[in-house]
């Protein structure tokens, strides 16, 4: 198949430039260089407009759990189009999408969820999420609840509000940081252990939201958010005693516990959720990215019974509303991928088969590796911490400079892999096969083999 399309690269290069300030680059430099033009997807492959192939090893951006070229997916927003392309859930007004799509989302959630607040993204999740939560405070009586606390190095959304929760720094310079908004450290037990074991780390840093809670007041605190398991911040998990000491704070203090599920939720690490691999029970979970499998754009805020039922029983009006919130096509395709995630037994398979296998086999080829001084990861997500001194744990000082080239020998080998600062991070689409597995992992070890090269450690 000829898979050059009807203008040359160099055209569609230079009118991006002229047009389009890309995300997290330095659009001078890639104007420079020229930005990859991608034009076809199938199943876990991409092409680009001069017919290099590339293993997408990252799901797009976390998103296509089912791959790319689903006709099952194309029928359901076929046929929604031709049937309600659009209509709104203001006026009173609904539509059987989203009903249904709530209908199948709240059978596979736990139980003691019950509502959803439908967005077009992880970012607007994570807005919504806000007001929402201390509207709740509001309505149960205590509208002192203000302040949300988040973590440094954790990644909420590209939104004023979910900029400021997140605690990329880099993002709050550039005008990013409101009040009311307080951090604690990530459990980046790797980076920042210093003479502690991880389970000692682990309890010390769920221990900084109990002190963080008792300097501001507890009745102040609104919530605490934070991902299961870091994305943007690079794939980072903490150690399995941060989970249980965080959710007892929370319950002590009265403090809402928001789980950030844009990247782990859909079946990433083989559960449902990634909370529930974790062991914890959140109050809301912020949802995207795997719920339609990035085909349309759609998110939603979740909510506890208890959330809900306050809300609805003694709140009011609700003074929110987005013009897309259920759109009817986000909707309908959403409901087909979890149909298809569910009937094809496809987050087990990621549990019992494929998630092992990629864990399995990232082991075997990276353990001893002398730029690799950690892995991580379960299901199908997992990241390399590159080290300088494996024995010490010793980090690059130009960390960030050496997982990009790396990151970069990675498409010349075919495969995208994602660089976040000494972490090299992956995250296939669930539906991999065992050969797609082992192609991703011979690329990826030739990428990684080339840059330790570069630092004369082979």
């Amino acid at each position: 198949m000829n898979m050059q399309s009807k203008r040359e690269t160099r055209d569609y290069q230079e009118l991006d430039a002229s047009h389009h300030i890309h995300a997290f680059l330095d659009q001078k430099a890639l104007n420079a260089e020229g930005v990859r033009v991608i034009v076809k997807g199938k199943g876990l492959y991409l092409w680009d407009n001069d017919g290099n192939r590339y293993l997408d090893g990252m799901s797009g951006l976390w998103c296509t759990n089912l791959g790319y070229g689903r006709e099952d997916l194309v029928a359901a927003a076929t046929q929604q189009m031709q049937q309600l392309p659009y209509y709104n859930m203001f006026f009173h007004t609904t539509h059987p999408a989203v009903v249904e799509l709530s209908e199948m989302l709240f059978s596979l959630l736990p139980k003691h969820y019950s509502h959803a607040i439908y967005t077009n993204s992880g970012s607007e999740a994570n807005e919504v999420l806000i007001r929402t939560v201390r509207r709740y405070w509001q309505v149960v009586g205590q509208p002192k609840k203000r302040i949300m606390i988040g973590r440094w190095n954790g990644y909420h959304g590209s939104t004023l509000a979910s900029a400021a929760m997140g605690g990329m720094k880099f993002m709050h310079e550039m005008g990013g940081m409101l009040p009311e908004i307080a951090h604690i450290d990530e459990p980046y037990w790797y980076a920042h252990h210093g003479n502690m074991t991880p389970d000692e780390f682990g309890r010390r840093c769920a221990l900084q939201l109990e002190e963080k809670i008792l300097e501001l007041g507890a009745e102040n605190i609104a919530g605490f958010i934070a991902e299961p398991f870091q994305g943007a911040g690079g794939m980072i998990f903490p150690p399995e005693s941060y989970w249980p000491e965080i959710q007892r704070i929370c319950r002590q203090y009265h403090v809402l516990l928001c789980a950030d599920e844009v990247i782990g939720g859909f079946g990433r690490t083989g559960e449902w959720f990634a909370h529930q691999h974790f062991g914890f029970e959140p109050d809301t979970l912020s949802i995207a990215k795997g719920l339609t499998s990035g085909y349309v754009p759609m998110g939603g805020l979740v909510l506890s019974k208890t959330m809900a039922e306050a809300l609805v029983e003694k709140g009011g009006v609700f003074a929110h509303g987005l013009t897309y919130s259920g759109h009817p096509v986000a909707a309908a395709v959403a409901l087909a991928n979890i149909k298809a995630l569910r009937d094809e037994a496809i987050v087990g398979r990621v549990k019992k088969d494929i998630g092992p296998y990629l864990q399995k086999g990232l082991r075997e080829v990276f353990t001893g590796h002398p730029l690799v001084g950690e892995i991580q990861g379960t299901g199908m997500v997992a990241a390399l911490q590159f080290a300088e001194n494996k024995a010490s744990r010793q980090r690059f000082a130009n960390e960030s400079d050496i997982t990009w080239r790396c990151r970069t020998y990675g498409f010349e080998e075919g495969v995208i892999i994602r660089s976040t600062a000494g972490r090299m991070i992956m995250a296939p689409a669930l539906v991999a096969s065992h050969g797609e597995i082992d192609e991703l992992l011979e690329k990826t070890k030739r990428a990684v083999d080339h840059t330790a090269r570069d630092l004369g450690l082979m």
